[in-house]
């Protein structure tokens, strides 16, 4: 069965191994690249979810994520938005948990506009 991944699910993805300050482990991520793009090539692009800090929280391109039903998270968490990385999500995929609203990922793509100086 083909899994089809769209834009703003929050899937987990086994991010080892690492170098450096990469950020690793198993974690969730949201995905921010296109539909289009998402169903016809194997690597997509995601934003690590980490765990909320006061000191996260105060960087520009972290976005502050509630935990809801939709989503599938389980606690206050932080879209780490400078981490954002390739992944061949036929070797990296473990699981689907859900989706961010639209708010968050109007928030998402302010950040990464941000990071990547567009």
């Amino acid at each position: 069965m083909k899994v089809i991944l769209k834009r703003g699910m929050v899937i987990t993805v086994n991010l080892n191994p690492t170098k450096g300050s990469e950020t690793g482990k198993m974690r969730p991520c949201v995905i921010v690249t296109n539909n289009i793009y998402n169903e016809r090539v194997p690597v997509i692009q995601v934003v690590p979810i980490t765990e909320w800090s006061e000191k996260k929280a105060l960087i520009k391109t972290n976005i502050i994520v509630q935990p809801t039903y939709e989503n599938g998270l389980t606690k206050i968490s932080i879209a780490d938005c400078l981490q954002t990385r390739p992944i061949d999500y036929k070797k990296r995929l473990v699981s689907i948990k859900g989706k961010l609203n639209k708010t968050i990922m109007n928030q998402i793509d302010n950040a990464l506009k941000i990071v990547f100086a567009l």
